[in-house]
């Protein structure tokens, strides 16, 4: 018996909470359609990586200045329930019901507040699209889950778009640039690009990889075209659309053809990551890619600010590390 017990005390949480091993997983916010699209694909999906997995929680969030934000969160409440998700208006209850956590409040913003207990209890964590409403509290985020030794990932859908994946793995020969689209709405409380441009660059740093070295924005109120410059002199462009057919795609340049890249294959994709993640708490993205997505949206913001200049994002990155550096110390030193 006493052996038994101490199996029992070894076997991590997410193994040891059930007899039939589901994955319980928890979800924060309940303002975007997503929550809904992800609930259903997990709970009806054929997919045998989804099997196993399911969705038994949700902890309401909706944020009171975006109106598009707020206006969801009683519609979504009655859907969630009928389908068999309890509604925890605790974030503590919900984060000690849980193994694994889907960050989904619509709002960047409050996602460093929101991950901080998920993280102190150890739990992994998918934080949807932004990250954050600021580069800071994106760098301060992973350097939290690093801190407390969590794994966590963030992605847009449109990283797992068949073609853009292909031209990753090669399916081009070597990429030599890429220009992305997709629609992009602006949202006054976040920078520019993070609201919805996030979709198009993330495409592009998908199939460019990180190493950007200048952004150079252009805007009228229709559109948006940022270029960017990579240490080895390759250029990849995102154009944000919001007038006119407003779809996702691109084109990427390779050494061996070039192709058609920035489809949108629905979120099955990604969520057969997440499910892989929170089977095995390795990362499929390394957060040094994903703070230069955000890095480079906010270099557009700041070369708008300084008259569509051309930015150094690793001037942009030093800038926002000093007042992340100091939100993670002021959190980690309170009470």
């Amino acid at each position: 018996m006493r052996l038994f017990a101490l199996l029992l005390v070894l076997i991590p949480a997410s193994l040891a909470n059930s007899a039939d091993d589901i994955i319980r997983i928890g979800m924060i916010g309940l303002d975007t359609s997503h929550c809904l699209h992800f609930t259903k694909l997990i709970h009806n999906s054929e997919e045998k990586d989804l099997k196993g997995l399911q969705v038994v929680a949700v902890y309401p969030q909706g944020s009171p200045d975006i109106q598009s934000s707020v206006s969801r969160v009683p519609e979504y409440t009655i859907k969630m329930k009928e389908m068999g998700v309890k509604i925890i208006e605790d974030l503590p209850s919900l984060i000690a019901q849980v193994d694994v956590v889907l960050l989904e409040t619509n709002d960047g913003r409050p996602h460093l507040k929101q991950i901080i207990p998920v993280l102190k209890a150890g739990k992994p964590c998918f934080v949807d699209k932004p990250i954050a409403g600021s580069l800071a509290d994106c760098l301060a985020i992973f350097s939290l889950a690093n801190h407390y030794d969590v794994p966590i990932f963030s992605s847009s859908s449109l990283r797992y778009g068949t073609k853009t994946q292909a031209a990753r793995n090669g399916s081009l020969g070597e990429i030599t640039g890429c220009s992305t689209w997709s629609p992009c709405s602006l949202e006054k409380t976040h920078p520019d690009l993070y609201w919805y441009g996030i979709h198009g660059v993330e495409s592009l740093f998908t199939v460019m990889g990180p190493g950007v070295k200048t952004v150079t924005r252009s805007q009228t109120p229709d559109h948006e075209l940022v270029t960017g410059i990579w240490n080895d002199g390759r250029i990849g462009t995102f154009r944000g659309l919001r007038a006119g057919k407003r779809s996702y795609g691109g084109t990427a340049f390779g050494s061996k053809a070039n192709g058609s890249v920035g489809n949108y294959d629905g979120y099955a994709p990604l969520l057969l990551e997440i499910a892989k993640f929170f089977r095995t708490r390795e990362v499929p993205i390394a957060p040094e890619e994903t703070i230069e997505i955000y890095a480079f949206m906010e270099a557009a913001d700041e070369s708008k600010r300084q008259n569509f200049t051309p930015v150094s994002v690793a001037d942009v990155i030093a800038t926002a590390t000093r007042e992340a550096d100091a939100k993670v110390t002021a959190l980690l030193t309170s009470p």
